[in-house]
């Protein structure tokens, strides 16, 4: 044996190091099945309290009158009380901090909008189902006098900067929708931002502001009651519950497309099988009759999906608007 070599242990050694060694494995593998089947049973287990959907905007937006549709549904199905809590500002941002930051225990929940995330906060969130991808109605006063979009840029041109429109707030899809307009159609409209939908609307009504790119469940009341007149959807096909309005690309804006999404998320570190297990639910309720009559009646049409494809669908999104909103300029808002 070389001086400087350890000396080999004998086959007794060996063998207790070896059986040692086998039960430490089967321990390390037992532990990482434990917490698999723990996190798996406690999908199973829940809920076993109230679980709070946040709004990031105030009530009477298209956000808020999903998750309360929604809610109600989901209540029944999980046999507990579903809260809609609303907690606006900043463009929907304070909402969306808050569920960032709440327990990942599936109790606390984010109704998300295109306002409500950005490529700073989109890694704190785990998707769960895109709720509804819906056209924007483009939506204006009567004392306007319009009756098609032909007519709103022949106004606009007239008249560069006197025209405004409202929104829910800076960057909120409301504004960005109306920003992408105002890209493709070469016009000048002004931007009087909101604290959230529901007050920009009521301005509408009032005729404070002209124009709005609007969620249909906020405005389809109105526009049935001949309060508002809406005259082309967003979406590069027509709406299903507006069949008889024109898309914007057919009424004269080539190219125009977007859309206005809302989509529930948890906390980012929110157990993958519990976030399945809410897919699921959430899916299920979007595919009920009623939830979808109830949906395209407020002018707002049921998606479905599973998180890694409305993962994908937040970041094209997210590429998208900031494309958008990097060609805004200066001086454009009230």
């Amino acid at each position: 044996m070389h001086p400087h070599q350890p000396p080999r242990p004998d086959q007794a050694t060996r063998r207790r190091w070896l059986q040692a060694t086998g039960r430490t494995l089967t321990f390390a593998a037992l532990a990482v099945a434990g917490l698999a089947c723990a996190s798996a049973a406690s999908a199973q287990s829940w809920p076993t309290r109230t679980v709070t959907i946040v709004v990031p905007f105030p009530p009477a937006g298209g956000a808020d009158s999903l998750a309360r549709i929604l809610g109600a549904h989901l209540s029944q199905v999980w046999k507990q009380t579903v809260v809609i809590e609303n907690r606006p500002g900043a463009a929907g941002k304070i909402g969306a901090g808050q569920v960032a930051r709440a327990p990942a225990d599936g109790y606390t929940l984010l109704m998300s909008s295109t306002a409500s995330l950005d490529l700073d906060n989109v890694k704190q969130f785990a998707p769960i189902a895109l709720v509804s991808a819906s056209p924007y109605v483009v939506t204006v006063s009567p004392r306007l006098g319009l009756s098609s979009v032909k007519e709103l840029l022949a106004r606009a041109r007239a008249e560069p900067g006197k025209l405004t429109f409202g929104s829910s707030g800076d960057g909120s899809a409301s504004h960005l929708s109306a920003e992408l307009f105002k890209q493709l159609a070469g016009v000048d409209l002004l931007h009087v931002p909101y604290k959230g939908t529901g007050q920009a609307v009521n301005d509408l009504l009032g005729g404070t502001i002209d124009i709005m790119f609007a969620p249909g469940q906020t405005v389809s009341p109105h526009i049935a009651a001949g309060k508002l007149r809406a005259l082309a959807v967003t979406s590069a096909t027509r709406a299903r519950a507006m069949p008889e309005l024109p898309t914007l690309t057919e009424a004269g804006v080539p190219g125009y497309a977007a859309v206005g999404w809302f989509g529930l998320l948890a906390p980012a570190a929110t157990p993958k099988a519990l976030v399945a297990q809410l897919a699921n639910d959430v899916n299920a309720a979007l595919r009920d009759p009623g939830v979808e009559k109830t949906m395209l009646a407020a002018g707002a049409e049921p998606a479905e999906g599973t998180p890694d494809k409305f993962a994908k669908f937040i970041l094209d999104e997210l590429a998208m608007w900031a494309r958008v909103t990097r060609q805004i300029p200066a001086g454009t808002s009230r």
